[in-house]
C-alpha cells in the first residue's frame, strides 16, 4: 500500500520518536545510579578523592566533548550513539569486578568517553530529522518529552535499586545498570539518519570545528544562546551527584535513599514535560524560573528536612525545564552542517563549570554540611537570572 504525502511525515516522527524515548529511558535506567556514591564510600574513598572522581569524569568530557561533536558532523551520529553506551556498560562492569579507586576512574573515564559521543550528535540527529520532515517547531515538546522519558528511567532505577540491592549488593546492581547499557545500543542504531555528511562531501571535523567556532565568534544571538547552556546545567548537574548524600544527612536510613532521590526525580520529570508550553516563557520569565529555582534550592537544603527535600526536588524541576528552554534556544539559531559541534561547545562549557563546581564543593564540604553548601551553590542561578532580566529590559528599551 502506498502511504499519502500527508502521512509519510507522521509516520518518520513515529519512528524517530519511538525510537528517543526509548533510547534516553534506556540511556538512565541505571540501578548504580543512586548508590554508586555509597559504593564509594564503602570501598573506603573519603570525599576529596570523591570529588576528584566526578571531576575525572567532567575532565574526560571536557577532553573530548567538541571534537567528538565536530565528527559527529562529519560521519554519523547514529554510529556514535550506540558506540557510547557500550563504553558506559564497560566503566560499569569494571566498578562491580574491582571496586577501588584506580578501577573506578577508569570506568569515569570510560563512562565520560561514551557520554561526550552522544552529547551533541542526538539533539543535532532528532533537530535535522524533525526539520527534513517540516516538525522543527516540535523540538521543544519532543525533547521535553525525551527528558521526562530519560527521567522516568531515572526514577524507575531508583525504584529498583533498593530491593535489587537488598537482595544481590553493588554486583546486581552493576550487572543491571551493565545490561541497560547494552538495551541502549541496540535502541541507538535504529534511529533514522538521512543528513548528508559532511565528509561526504569534502570536509572533515576539523574543518567543520573551525567553521563552528566561527559562527560562535561572528553571531551575538549565538554566542549568548551558548553560553547559557553552561549557566543553565551545571551547577545543578554537579549537585545531582552529591545529592545521597544531602539525603543521608537528614538521618534517614540507607535503605530509605533511593526512595527519597525518586522523590527528587519525579519533579524532574515532571519539569520536563512543561518544556513544550514553557517555550513562549521568553526571557524574563526564564529569570523568574530561575530565580525561583534557585530560592527553593537554598530553602529546601538548609532545612535538612523531609520538606527540604521535597522543595529540592521542585527546585531541580526548574533547572530542568530551563536547561531545556536554553537548549532550544541554541538549536534554533545554529544551522544543521555545524549543530552538534556548536551544541558540544555548549556541553564543554558545561562540562568545564561543573569541574569547577565539584572542587568548590570538595573545598566547602570539608567543614560545611551538604545541606549549607547546597544552600551557597543556589546563588550563581541568582546571578544568572539577574543578567537574563537585564538584557530583556535592554531589549525592550526603545
Amino acid at each position: 500500500m502506498t502511504l499519502s504525502p500527508a502521512r509519510v511525515p507522521a509516520t518518520g516522527v513515529r519512528r524517530l520518536t519511538t525510537t528517543l524515548y526509548g533510547y534516553a529511558f534506556l540511556d538512565d535506567f541505571v540501578l548504580l545510579y543512586p548508590v554508586y556514591a555509597l559504593l564509594f564510600a564503602d570501598t573506603g574513598l573519603s570525599l576529596w578523592q570523591i570529588s576528584s572522581l566526578f571531576a575525572l569524569w567532567s575532565i574526560t568530557g571536557v577532553v573530548l566533548e567538541v571534537p567528538s561533536g565536530a565528527w559527529a558532523d562529519a560521519v554519523s551520529r547514529r554510529r556514535l550513539l550506540w558506540i557510547g553506551p557500550l563504553l558506559t556498560a564497560a566503566g560499569f562492569a569494571l566498578w562491580v569486578a574491582v571496586p577501588s579507586y584506580g578501577a573506578f576512574a577508569v570506568g569515569f573515564i570510560l563512562w565520560g568517553a561514551g557520554g561526550a559521543l552522544g552529547s551533541g550528535a542526538l539533539e543535532a540527529l532528532v533537530y535535522d530529522e524533525l526539520d527534513r520532515l517540516g516538525g522543527a517547531g516540535r523540538y521543544a515538546r519532543t525533547m521535553g518529552r525525551a527528558r521526562a522519558a530519560r527521567l522516568l528511567g531515572t526514577v524507575a532505577s531508583i525504584g529498583l535499586a533498593g530491593p535489587v540491592f537488598a537482595r544481590g549488593g553493588y554486583a546486581a546492581v552493576g550487572a543491571a545498570s551493565f545490561l541497560a547499557c547494552v538495551l541502549t545500543a541496540v535502541t541507538a542504531t535504529r534511529f533514522p539518519e538521512h543528513r548528508v555528511r559532511a565528509k561526504a562531501a569534502g570536509g572533515t571535523w576539523a574543518t567543520t570545528l573551525r567553521t563552528g567556532l566561527a559562527q560562535v565568534r561572528g553571531d551575538r544571538s549565538v554566542r549568548g544562546a551558548l553560553l547559557l547552556v553552561p549557566a543553565v546545567a551545571a551547577v545543578w548537574g554537579a549537585l545531582d551527584e552529591y545529592t545521597p548524600l544531602l539525603v543521608r544527612d537528614i538521618g534517614v536510613a540507607e535503605a530509605t535513599v533511593p526512595y527519597l532521590i525518586m522523590l527528587v526525580w519525579v519533579g524532574v520529570t515532571l519539569g520536563s514535560l512543561l518544556a513544550g508550553p514553557a517555550e513562549r516563557l521568553g526571557t524574563g520569565g526564564l529569570a523568574v524560573l530561575l530565580a525561583g529555582a534557585a530560592l527553593a534550592l537554598a530553602v529546601g537544603a538548609a532545612s535538612r528536612s523531609l520538606a527540604g527535600i521535597a522543595l529540592v526536588s521542585l527546585a531541580f524541576a526548574g533547572f530542568q525545564l530551563a536547561e531545556v528552554l536554553a537548549d532550544v534556544r541554541l538549536q534554533h539559531r545554529i544551522d544543521e552542517s555545524r549543530r552538534a559541534t556548536l551544541t558540544s561547545v555548549a556541553s564543554l562549557g558545561t562540562e568545564l563549570a561543573t569541574v569547577a563546581t565539584f572542587g568548590v564543593y570538595a573545598l566547602l564540604g570539608t567543614d560545611a554540611p551538604h545541606g549549607t553548601v547546597f544552600a551557597v551553590l543556589a546563588f550563581p542561578y541568582l546571578v544568572t537570572a539577574l543578567v537574563l532580566a537585564r538584557a530583556r529590559a535592554a531589549t525592550a528599551r526603545p
